[in-house]
């Protein structure tokens, strides 16, 4: 049966926000940086940039870095009601709209918000393929001047739903790995054959990283570079360096055959 009220609908999204947050709060959050400055709550944090992770691991984000001035991308379909409402009392505001129902709106409307605001989206939502980056953020990342963060995340052994994408849900008191991509800046004004170039580049990137971050989480093991990730609490959370050595932004290679 599918909700339809609005009373109902914001009641579940308070409910459901309310269960993240005691259900997540349980695990331990490790991550890996190539730039710790890409990371909202850095002190050295500056400009806006997308950031983008499979759609099974939303809850890891949306947990831990609201009230970042982030806008996410959620899809118009019913079902993406009561996650809107979600986002919202975790500190997120939201566009609705996707690829396929309300496509112009919502880049209108992510175009405006960019302005002032970091972009963060599910590339392969809300229906997939699983693991499919579409090509809305190497687009978005080409007509803005905005760089691109990939993160990839990982739980111990998570529980998974027979859905589309897997969802993850992570085992109480597991752990929570995440590895996390520089800035990557894709060239202004690209056609669509640079755009699906560029989109394969982005995609296996994000597809490396999350390999990475599941292969860490289930190994139980320490990097000697990783980040005790502080859940941010409208402002005062951190994240505390563990060492790691800044490298600077990556621009994507463009090997395209002249």
């Amino acid at each position: 049966m599918k909700l339809r009220s609005p009373l109902l609908l914001k009641s579940c999204g308070l409910v459901a926000a309310s269960a993240i947050r005691s259900w997540m709060s349980t695990l331990d959050y490790r991550v890996s940086f190539y730039d710790p400055t890409v990371d909202p709550v850095d002190p050295r944090y500056s400009g806006q940039k997308i950031y983008i992770f499979w759609h099974e691991y939303i809850l890891f984000p949306i947990y831990m870095r609201g009230n970042c001035n982030l806008a996410m991308l959620l899809s118009q379909h019913i079902d993406a009601e009561v996650l809107s409402h979600v986002a919202h009392h975790l500190g997120f505001e939201f566009v609705r709209g996707s690829t396929r129902r309300g496509g112009v709106a919502a880049l209108r409307e992510l175009l405006a918000r960019s302005r002032r605001m970091n972009l963060t989206i599910t590339p392969d939502g809300p229906r997939g393929p699983r693991r499919r980056l579409a090509q809305g953020p190497v687009y978005l990342a080409s007509k803005l001047s905005m760089p691109i963060v990939a993160m990839g995340f990982g739980y111990d052994r998570p529980w998974r739903f027979g859905s589309w994408d897997r969802f993850a849900i992570p085992r109480p008191f597991s752990q929570a790995r995440a590895a996390v991509s520089p800035p990557m800046h894709i060239p202004p004004n690209l056609d669509r054959t640079g755009i699906e170039h560029y989109r394969r580049t982005v995609e296996d990137m994000l597809n490396r990283l999350t390999l990475e971050a599941e292969a860490w989480a289930e190994a139980g093991t320490r990097k000697v570079n990783e980040f005790v990730v502080l859940k941010e609490r409208a402002g005062a959370g951190r994240a505390t360096a563990v060492g790691w050595p800044l490298l600077p932004p990556l621009h994507v290679a463009d090997t395209r055959a002249a």
